[in-house]
């Protein structure tokens, strides 16, 4: 007999080889019914896993995480069996879970239509009213390639993943087998609700040099009215997506002429980015104490040889030259770090001179795959509020600390410190060409930080192969309108590149030593956080942060000079005010007004021009009556003030 805890603490005997499923059966077959997946000794696991020996087991629903990936994964598989159905010659390539549904990519004659997914989505509920069992079972790489031998995409999967005497696994339902490493649902009967979302092109591996696939996205719930909800929710943040309001706004626009990935910051994006900057800015030298420093947009590629990015990150940067024709060669910058180094540098320092902290707002560029672009979440020129600590190994965790602080206080204050989760991203051990450094050198980097994110008392997750080239990050990840997550804001300790750059300071000892480095962003890029403060609030920006804070709207000619005077008073005060003199009915200033989510309108009228007052109009509490301009001016600056929502 064995003894499986389950959660709670609660402990029960099972014979030995008990399986995953048999337990959940156990207790309960509601809970059975509901299980995708299992996690045992923390590890994500089949429900057909047999426990061998004492172990912690939990069952995994469409609730959990990864409860939601073993049933998406299914649903994908689903897809590629009704795709084969209706179309034998595809070739089927890859068909993972993702954070919202998932997708199969297929080699087939030409992209599916719409037409096509309807009647993809009637053979998949054929499939599922079916309620195929599933099973799995391993194969020998020489077995693996001749099941395989008609699907070339999964004959490179083979080979690739073959390795000294290891097996392949498979999923089968019915007529179709898929490589698969898994998990899956025991059936494919739980996945009652599908949706076939978007057929789009992709290449494989990503690679515009290899073959263009067909990749069909899709999601599903195991109840109709969850798989309503969810499209009634993506409908609600097309509305909210930044590409919509942002350019309905005039916030930003796109010209083919100048470039994919390289929006335009209209007036309205141009104050934004403004009011953002210089809030940052202040905040950092002002509270945290940073030196500012500004450099330049391009090096030579002799700095980048000596940081290891021309040898790590070359393909993802702009070289502006030819090593074999030019003397010199040239690439536009894609991070600051190599470049403070250098005003470091340019003096001697001592011990007590650490920690040393330098901010700068920065324009990067990296060059981005075509079809990684999107508005201004991911471009190929943009602003970050980046700075590099350069410190002792005893301030370490006090300056890492604040690094958290300031971050955490930065979306506080605008709005989006709820919207936020924390990642450890580590090395890769087993691709470590991939880094500089040494494993001793990695494992204390990532030990340091392991060890103060539990003291800070930081929830997070841990990631292998998500850290820079040169240390361990601190992911601060956020999840765009669409359920997209990308990385707003990093946090990274660096015990590598001081010693490409011989960078030191002399201790206590009189011995020159290497400096720990902090990198780090505090708001991290300008354009990213705008999109997601556009889409946060619907457009509708907080007051401090809105480009346009109050229009003052005379009804006719005759209050026109006092609302000159009303205008000029308010922004002697630092508001940003605009007055709109147009001779158009006042209704239709103000449904404008609205429209371009303006905080404040103040309408001025006869009766207001007599008694020296103001009729204000809020954008989200409607008409909130007459007060006298001071009134109105002590409130409005005291809601800049607070930063309020």
């Amino acid at each position: 007999m064995i003894n499986v805890t389950l959660k709670g603490g609660v402990v029960k005997q099972y014979e030995a080889g008990v399986s995953v499923a048999d337990i959940a059966k156990d207790l309960g077959m509601g809970l059975y019914k509901a299980a995708c997946a299992a996690k045992i000794d923390g590890q994500v696991t089949d429900l057909r896993t047999l426990v061998t020996q004492d172990a912690q087991v939990e069952i995994l629903t469409f609730e959990d995480e990864d409860g939601k990936k073993a049933f998406w994964h299914t649903a994908s598989h689903i897809l590629a069996q009704a795709v084969l159905h209706l179309y034998p010659n595809a070739k089927y390539a890859i068909g993972p879970a993702i954070d919202n549904g998932f997708y199969y990519d297929f080699d087939v004659e030409k992209p599916f239509t719409a037409e096509d997914l309807q009647a993809i989505e009637k053979e998949m509920a054929k499939i599922v009213k079916s309620g195929i069992e599933i099973s799995r079972f391993e194969l020998d790489p020489v077995q693996a390639k001749e099941l395989m031998k008609e699907q070339p995409y999964k004959l490179e999967l083979i080979e690739k993943h073959s390795g000294a005497g290891e097996k392949i696994s498979f999923y089968k339902q019915g007529d179709f087998t898929d490589l698969c490493a898994g998990p899956h649902l025991m059936s494919t009967a739980p996945v009652k609700a599908v949706k076939l979302t978007s057929s789009t092109g992709a290449y494989w591996h990503g690679d515009s040099n290899l073959p263009m696939l067909c990749r069909v996205y899709g999601t599903a719930y195991p109840k109709a009215s969850e798989l309503e909800a969810y499209l009634a929710a993506v409908e609600e943040a097309k509305k909210r997506d930044h590409n919509i309001i942002g350019r309905q706004l005039k916030y930003f626009c796109n010209s083919d002429v100048v470039g994919q990935g390289l929006p335009l910051l209209m007036p309205k994006g141009a104050k934004l980015f403004q009011i953002l900057n210089r809030y940052i800015q202040d905040k950092e030298e002002y509270e945290y104490g940073y030196l500012m420093t500004r450099t330049p947009l391009m090096a030579k590629s002799d700095l980048y040889k000596i940081s290891g990015h021309w040898g790590h990150y070359k393909e993802g940067m702009f070289v502006l030259g030819d090593e074999e024709k030019d003397k010199e060669v040239f690439a536009l910058r894609p991070m600051t770090c190599p470049f403070q180094y250098q005003v470091y540098m340019n003096d001697m320092h001592s011990y007590r001179d650490l920690p040393l902290r330098y901010g700068e707002t920065s324009t990067l560029f990296r060059n981005e795959a075509s079809g990684e672009m999107h508005g201004l979440i991911r471009v190929r020129q943009f602003t970050i509020s980046e700075g590099h600590l350069i410190l002792r190994p005893d301030q370490l965790e006090e300056e890492f600390r604040q690094c958290v602080k300031l971050l955490q206080e930065v979306m506080t204050d605008i709005g989006l410190i709820d919207d936020l989760s924390y990642r450890l991203s580590k090395w890769d051990p087993n691709d470590q060409e991939k880094y500089i450094g040494t494993p001793e050198m990695w494992d204390e980097a990532e030990g340091l930080m392991r060890n103060i994110l539990d003291h800070i008392g930081l929830e997070y997750k841990e990631a292998v192969g998500e850290a820079a080239f040169y240390g361990p990050k601190l992911d601060v990840q956020i999840k765009n309108v669409h359920g997209k997550e990308d990385t707003l804001i990093t946090v990274q300790i660096d015990l590598m590149l001081a010693r490409q750059f011989e960078m030191t300071y002399i201790d206590k000892d009189g011995e020159k030593k290497y400096p720990y480095i902090i990198h780090r962003t505090s708001l991290g890029c300008y354009e990213r956080t705008m999109a997601l403060l556009l889409e946060k609030f619907a457009g509708a920006l907080p007051m401090w942060l809105s480009p346009e804070q109050i229009r003052v709207l005379p009804i006719d000619d005759g209050q026109l000079d006092f609302a000159k005077q009303v205008m000029a008073k308010l922004r002697s005060a630092g508001l940003r005010v605009e007055l709109d003199d147009r001779r158009e009915k006042i209704g239709y200033k103000i449904r404008e007004a609205q429209v371009e989510k303006i905080p404040y309108m103040l309408i001025i009228g006869d009766k207001e021009l007599e008694s020296g007052s103001v009729a204000v109009r809020s954008r989200k509490a409607g008409d909130l009556g007459a007060v006298s301009v001071d009134e109105f001016l002590q409130k409005a600056l005291e809601e800049v003030r607070t930063k309020a929502k």
